[in-house]
């Protein structure tokens, strides 16, 4: 049996992109197109249709917040920013990476 090594690593980084989301919402506020272009940087690819769905629920738990600003290009922009509660969870989610990467690092050796 064939292992699709771009399957893997698409279910890999779905896993974690709400992590990453609150990662980079916790350096500066910024809105969707923004937030994927630091995510194709990092090479975790991600689409609108992935995205927007994550950012409401994460919205609709408390852990971001929004604002809308005018542009001076095209309509005024959602600027998404993380909350307290989200900053928490940004903390919980950090120890819970690092037990990952130790555990995995164990199992390896």
């Amino acid at each position: 049996m064939e292992v699709n090594a771009d399957n893997v690593r698409s279910q890999m980084r779905k896993g974690v992109l709400e992590y990453c989301i609150l990662c980079i919402l916790d350096k500066h506020e910024a809105y969707a197109s923004s937030i994927i272009d630091e995510l194709k940087k990092a090479d975790m690819i991600v689409v609108e249709g992935t995205l927007y769905p994550l950012l409401i629920r994460q919205k609709n738990q408390g852990l971001l917040s929004y604002r809308w600003e005018e542009s001076t290009q095209g309509p005024p922009r959602k600027y998404y920013c993380i909350t307290e509660r989200g900053r928490a969870q940004l903390s919980e989610m950090d120890a819970a990476w690092q037990e990952m990467v130790n555990a995995i690092e164990t199992l390896k050796k």
